[in-house]
């Protein structure tokens, strides 16, 4: 099948392949990508055990709170439900 010349013009040249990347630069890339998203990783899952431990925390607080409304008789007074 011969090009027509418009294909032959639109082949690569030498110097055309002089701006893709090496192999070491691609393996480089990925690795420097592949690191930013463990540490969004990271950050994420530290966030997610320090919500969970938030939460925990807040779920006490209010159980000794409402106990205490309970103990001062101001339970039945004070909207605990927002």
């Amino acid at each position: 099948m011969a090009l027509s010349a418009e294909q032959f013009n639109k082949l690569a040249t030498k110097g055309d392949l002089r701006n893709f990347v090496t192999k070491e630069e691609f393996i480089d890339g990925k690795n420097e990508i592949l690191n930013a998203v463990d540490e969004i990783k990271q950050k994420f899952d530290d966030h997610k055990t320090e919500h969970s431990a938030n939460q925990a925390a807040h779920d006490r607080f209010e159980g000794r709170i409402t106990t205490v409304e309970k103990k001062v008789g101001i339970a039945d007074k004070v909207n605990t439900r927002i």
